[in-house]
């Protein structure tokens, strides 16, 4: 309150506006008013009531990351998927534990002209080499052990070791290390050693080059307290072999195979090579066919397909499974003629490094 409207009480006061009762009243309550007027009002309290949620404690919540189980879904560029978590890194690494093997997919296979022969038991290995990454063209997609492929799982493939297992990749660059679960083969690229998943090359530091430098070390039961199995595991005793000279065989040899393994080995690739008419079974088409691959496992010759159908993303022809005589063989076709089949041969390799044989039927 200013001082003109305290004179104007005072002066109704004297003039005798008020009675005798209002003007005490108004005596004492003039200080009041004046002392209303110069004190500033006060804010509402803050409720101690939890506020409601905002978009800032949503994207905090948003950040704890919950797998998803999407599968089957084809995408033409290979990469992440639309929605990343926001913490990858707190994806924790593979537990190794003891398993059964899986009874087929540790069969020798050949793929893109070379021969294979996976370990049949846990085995030592360290190598050194290149480590590439798969995400969401293959996510959702069936692997060699028969399991769909999560792009966000601790998850490896690998061409020779036992399935499933356990191993330790280090990159050489930064240091970095992860534990991943090997469930699937490949990679088939020439100096390639694993291939890991999405979230796996994420710790690692090699999302965005597309592969690093890696060091692969097996985890071997025994060596870290692994609990025992629910079923015996399928181990083979085995003699160590000498490593491949040719070059037409990879794998690991710090344990060796069977005789009997490397002779089917040896088998398969001849039938590569070779590529004699089969009785078919996933067709009757006649023509010209490209074969790319000869497994004794049903699941890692559809394996090798899909990785194909999505690396070759142009092809026209259906890559297909044919059965016949034990052997599960990756055919490309059929095409009307050789000529044709030639053009398409020459753009594998040239994307691949391996030139396909050709098969008639």
């Amino acid at each position: 309150m200013n001082s003109r409207q305290g004179s104007v009480g005072s002066a109704a006061a004297q003039r005798g506006w008020l009675p005798a009762a209002g003007k005490r009243t108004l005596c004492w309550l003039l200080p009041l008013l004046v002392a209303a007027c110069a004190t500033p009002a006060r804010l509402p309290e803050r409720s101690d009531t939890p506020a409601v949620d905002t978009p800032a404690s949503s994207a905090k919540a948003a950040r704890k990351w919950v797998p998803t189980k999407r599968g089957g879904g084809y995408y033409k560029d290979d990469g992440p998927a639309d929605e990343i978590p926001d913490n990858l890194d707190e994806i924790p690494d593979a537990e190794p534990r003891l398993e059964p093997l899986h009874r087929f997919a540790n069969k020798p296979y050949v793929a893109l002209g070379r021969s294979y022969v996976p370990n049949t038991s846990v085995q030592p290995l360290r190598e050194q080499g290149i480590a590439s990454w798969y995400g969401r063209k293959f996510h959702g997609q069936r692997t060699s052990i028969g399991e769909p492929y999560d792009m966000f799982s601790m998850t490896a493939a690998h061409p020779t070791l036992a399935i499933p297992s356990y191993v330790r990749v280090t990159s050489t660059r930064n240091g970095r290390s992860v534990v991943v679960r090997v469930i699937d083969r490949g990679p088939f690229h020439a100096g390639r050693v694993i291939d890991l998943s999405y979230a796996a090359a994420w710790k690692l530091g090699i999302i965005d080059g597309g592969s690093g430098p890696v060091e692969v070390g097996a985890i071997v039961p025994g060596e870290g307290g692994l609990p025992p199995p629910k079923t015996p595991l399928l181990i083979a005793a085995a003699a160590a072999k000498p490593p491949a000279r040719n070059g037409s065989a990879t794998g690991n040899t710090a344990g060796g195979a069977p005789d009997a393994i490397e002779a089917f080995a040896r088998q398969l690739a001849a039938s590569e090579r070779d590529a004699p008419p089969a009785p078919p079974t996933g067709g009757s088409e006649r023509g010209v066919f490209l074969q790319l691959g000869a497994f004794a496992s049903a699941d890692n010759a559809e394996s090798l397909r899909g990785h194909l159908a999505r690396e070759l993303d142009w092809l026209s022809e259906p890559l297909r499974v044919v059965a016949g005589g034990g052997v599960n063989r990756v055919h490309l076709g059929p095409y009307t003629s050789r000529a044709d089949a030639e053009k398409t041969a020459e753009r594998i390799r040239q994307a691949l490094g391996y030139k396909p044989t050709f098969v008639v039927r």
